[in-house]
């Protein structure tokens, strides 16, 4: 067998960081068998845009329509309904599909107003054919659960908050 040709390879990266920005991913990984001892790794990623987090969440709309009314009281409130930046918020720390119990039909690992320990597990994202399991970084109660079982998320989604 002979290698492959490297026009070839640039034109699957290319490839890949064109579907990296059509669907608007972070990061992409992939592996090309050619042959026994003929591989290619490509990992290709790119920088969050700015305006990410608003993605998740859904005050930032009725605020933009409520200055009129109350300008002084619409700043802190919108700081407060962002999940992403309460201090207790729980992020991605990959891309995947989040799974809240371990097994169809079984319990949910948490639910609001559960008391977790640090180290619990209190979701499992799914990656690559890989399930990882996320533990809690700190012992608190459950306040708010932020996805959906079977929702894909992006790196540094906010997934739940813990206080």
């Amino acid at each position: 067998m002979t290698k492959h040709s490297h026009d070839a390879d640039v034109a699957f990266i290319q490839a890949l960081a064109e579907l990296l920005r059509e669907n608007d991913l972070t990061e992409l990984q992939v592996k090309r068998e050619y042959g026994e001892d003929d591989s290619l790794d490509v990992r290709v990623s790119r920088a969050a845009p700015a305006a990410a987090p608003v993605h998740y969440a859904a005050a930032p709309a009725p605020v933009a329509a409520a200055p009129a009314a109350a300008p002084v009281a619409a700043a802190p409130e919108a700081a407060s309904d962002n999940p992403a930046d309460h201090p207790g918020a729980i992020k991605s720390p990959m891309v995947g599909t989040v799974y809240l119990q371990p097994e169809p039909g079984a319990p949910s690992f948490i639910s609001v107003g559960a008391q977790v320990k640090e180290g619990d597990t209190i979701l499992i994202i799914e990656a690559m054919k890989t399930m990882n399991h996320i533990p809690a970084p700190k012992s608190g109660t459950v306040k708010r659960i932020l996805v959906e079982d079977g929702s894909a998320v992006e790196y540094g989604a906010p997934l739940a908050i813990i206080e």
